[in-house]
């Protein structure tokens, strides 16, 4: 689809993952209004390229020429939605739009698709492949789940030869696209409300996204035990192995320096560079591997862009530095996946050692995925020395019997596990009075624990 003057109307424009869509798409040539709820960051950068965004919901916003794109949180009786239906158009969800967007690029000649996937690192992987690309001056598109730093913004379309998204597996949608490199951090069992057969049905998903394009590089971590059940399952198609131990690119002679890191990387027995990180944790040594393999097997010239890996300074949300009050740092992590909470907490305790105490502070994230993974979650805190456990975000589900997070944390055997509940504001004023100077406090999970931080800052003023 030629995509110039085509008219788009996004319902929740201001989301991260619509906002980054709407904003290619204006650059592209379309033409784009939405709506949203609220005002935000993103709104106002749309507005300021020429998008027409109006605040609130109206039936008089929708067109009869219009392709008009739904967020998932949007309910049938939305007004536009139904304005929308009454004029015979059809819904699309975002993933329709980064299919029309991701065919339209595949149509240039020598053009590289680069898709990362997987049940962590989807959004850092695509986000540092664009970063690195941009600061190299390769003019790269992209569309991805964060703020990318110092870019900072989530989707821009580029006359150029590369492309880099983040591709979700969590409602099967991946299945839509055809890459040139697929990229596949890992493989877990996740997102049980949709995959209703756990990792039987994950791997279901991922064979029919990779049979889009069967001819297609296949960059997947051989350490992770969900990639390498992956690959037995279904070993016909070209893959291209990454890891720390027996793989097609070996990361070796890792040196780990505080919230730093460096290492050298292989392919079979010839070395290639060697690379150095300003984020912290083994997990971000394997993201960087993948996108480096990634960028190397599209010929991307090494000299480039190796030092621009040093100066990522990590995607927003991800391990984001967001206050510091009365000597006390407050970082904000996306992590809701026992897995994820894990990795995180673990590399900043590597980090740090005994010199700081960590504060956890975790929100679980819908009700059936705490339910799915309960035990997985109360092994996921080990490196924590104190862990606040606040209400659970629903993001639109009913409540589970027995599935709260006060039952949780009483099931936990730390006493240095704490129930809050309330808002998070509320909890804030709870959980002020335990911190201390030198603490490192982590806020975890994907609702509205991203605004902890602020409110503890706010708090702290008096």
């Amino acid at each position: 689809m030629d995509l110039i003057n085509k008219k788009f109307h996004f319902i929740a424009i201001g989301g991260v993952g619509m906002s980054a869509l709407a904003k290619y798409l204006i650059e592209r040539g379309a033409l784009v209004s939405g709506s949203d709820v609220t005002e935000s960051k993103y709104t106002h950068l749309l507005e300021k390229i020429g998008g027409r965004v109006t605040i609130g919901h109206n039936a008089n916003l929708i067109e009869p020429d219009m392709i008009v794109v739904a967020s998932t949180a949007i309910k049938e009786n939305n007004p536009e939605i139904i304005k929308a239906k009454e004029l015979g158009l059809k819904i699309y969800h975002r993933s329709d739009i980064l299919k029309m967007i991701s065919d339209e690029f595949s149509q240039k000649e020598d053009s590289y698709f680069f898709g990362f996937s997987g049940t962590h690192g989807k959004t850092t992987t695509s986000g540092l492949c664009a970063y690195v690309l941009e600061k190299a001056n390769l003019n790269p598109s992209y569309v991805v789940g964060g703020i990318i730093p110092e870019v900072n913004t989530n989707g821009k379309y580029a006359e150029n030869k590369y492309f880099s998204a983040e591709l979700d597996e969590s409602d099967g949608t991946i299945q839509k696209y055809a890459t040139d490199i697929a990229i596949i951090n890992n493989m877990e069992e996740d997102h049980l409300d949709f995959y209703k057969n756990g990792f039987s049905d994950i791997t279901k998903t991922f064979n029919k996204y990779l049979s889009n394009k069967p001819n297609q590089k296949v960059l997947i971590n051989y350490d992770n035990e969900g990639c390498r059940e992956f690959i037995s399952l279904y070993p016909n198609y070209n893959y291209i192995t990454f890891g720390l131990k027996e793989a097609d690119y070996v990361a070796k002679n890792i040196k780990q320096n505080g919230l730093s890191s460096s290492f050298e990387i292989f392919k079979g027995n010839n070395f290639i560079t060697e690379l150095n990180l300003s984020i912290p944790g083994i997990h971000n040594i394997y993201n960087a591997l993948a996108v480096f393999s990634a960028l190397n097997e599209a010929k991307v010239d090494t000299n480039k862009i190796k030092h621009h890996f040093s100066t990522f300074s990590g995607m927003g949300r991800r391990f984001q530095k967001v206050a510091e009050i009365n000597g006390i740092e407050i970082y904000d992590d996306y992590a809701h996946h026992p897995s994820e909470i894990t990795t995180t907490l673990k590399s900043v305790k590597d980090a740090v050692g005994s010199s700081k105490r960590i504060v956890a502070i975790f929100q679980p994230h819908r009700y059936t995925r705490l339910q799915g993974l309960w035990a997985d979650f109360k092994s996921s805190f080990k490196s924590a020395d104190l862990l606040f456990i606040t209400d659970v975000y629903s993001a639109g589900e009913e409540p589970i019997k027995n599935i709260t997070s006060e039952i949780f944390a009483n099931e936990l055997s730390s006493d240095n596990a704490k129930y809050i509940d309330g808002d998070i504001n509320s909890a804030a004023t709870k959980i002020y009075p335990h911190l201390k100077k030198d603490d490192i406090v982590i806020t975890l999970g994907a609702g509205s624990i991203t605004k902890m931080g602020s409110c503890l800052a706010d708090y702290s003023k008096g």
